[in-house]
């Protein structure tokens, strides 16, 4: 294909397909009408010579061509925007800018008082909205910008993505202070006796449940929520015990009726990652903000 015969416009359309499936959806997206929208579409198609979306009900499939460009038009079209405001200096104390981050209730209660406290003093202008994290990276969401960061733990990440660490923590049991089966540090016996509540964050198995199959033993779970503040709150008022990160653990027995022991099991330490996309790197106000998460590690 001759580049100097292809309208580079038709690549903001194609991206804005590929993320809403849509062609409402993405002539909003772009400000442009749906007619203008489906005449690009045409365009794409026949200048590349292949259907890109075709319809499945109330929504469009891309075909295998149109995924394999996907990526590419994508990173293509950030390094142009990147490029052309590169001369840009972000200041923080004048910035309007709203991010999104994907993170757990946890990530949340141990990040965000420091962080919107420099927020308050360096930056008053720029608001975030926070999303619940699933098990997997939201790949997809950070792909389409509707994310701009996920904070947590991730064992891999495709190519695309890059990692800061955020912080490392390791894990406690915590259970309300007159509990009558632990009047001291329980052994694994005594740890298996107990009735247990697991903040399960959307997992099939967490690293207690992995290390005590790995040993053919199973622990009594009576109760499973995604919420570690509603769990602490549970633990402080029944014989539950629940097994939380140190950090958080510290926070808890200071707010409530709570009193912490160390696991008799060594399932090692855990690290927690700020992820965003590689190609955001140039991004200065992300960067400032990774910058600004990652700083929380280090405050008391």
């Amino acid at each position: 294909m001759n580049i100097s015969n292809f309208d580079l416009n038709l690549l903001r359309v194609l991206d804005a397909l590929l993320r809403e499936r849509n062609v409402s959806r993405a002539a909003e997206r772009l400000a442009l009408s749906q007619p203008a929208v489906s005449n690009a579409l045409n365009r794409l198609r026949e200048l590349l010579d292949d259907p890109l979306l075709v319809r499945a009900g109330r929504s469009m499939q891309p075909t295998p061509r149109a995924l394999s460009l996907e990526a590419p038009i994508r990173a293509a079209l950030a390094q142009i925007e990147q490029s052309l405001s590169g001369a840009e200096q972000f200041d923080p104390a004048r910035s309007r800018q709203r991010f999104s981050i994907a993170m757990t209730d946890y990530a949340e209660l141990l990040c965000m008082p420091h962080l919107l406290s420099e927020l308050a003093e360096q930056a008053p202008g720029i608001s975030l909205a926070i999303q619940q994290l699933d098990p997997q990276l939201p790949a997809e969401a950070l792909d389409k910008g509707d994310l701009d960061l996920a904070v947590g733990r991730f064992e891999s990440l495709p190519e695309r993505f890059t990692r800061q660490p955020w912080m490392s923590d390791n894990l406690c049991l915590v259970a309300r202070r007159d509990h009558p089966l632990l009047r001291e540090a329980p052994d694994l016996e005594r740890f298996l006796q107990l009735r247990h509540l697991w903040v399960h964050g959307g997992q099939t198995r967490g690293m207690v449940d992995q290390w005590l199959g790995a040993h053919g033993l199973r622990r009594d779970i009576h109760y499973t929520t995604p919420n570690y503040l509603q769990a602490a709150h549970i633990a402080a008022s029944t014989d539950l015990v629940v097994v939380l990160s140190t950090r958080l653990a510290e926070q808890f027995t200071a707010l409530l009726p709570l009193s912490r022991h160390a696991l008799p099991l060594d399932v090692g330490s855990f690290q927690l990652d700020i992820v965003s996309l590689t190609q955001r790197q140039r991004d200065a106000a992300l960067q400032w903000l990774i910058g600004q998460i990652a700083a929380t590690s280090r405050t008391p």
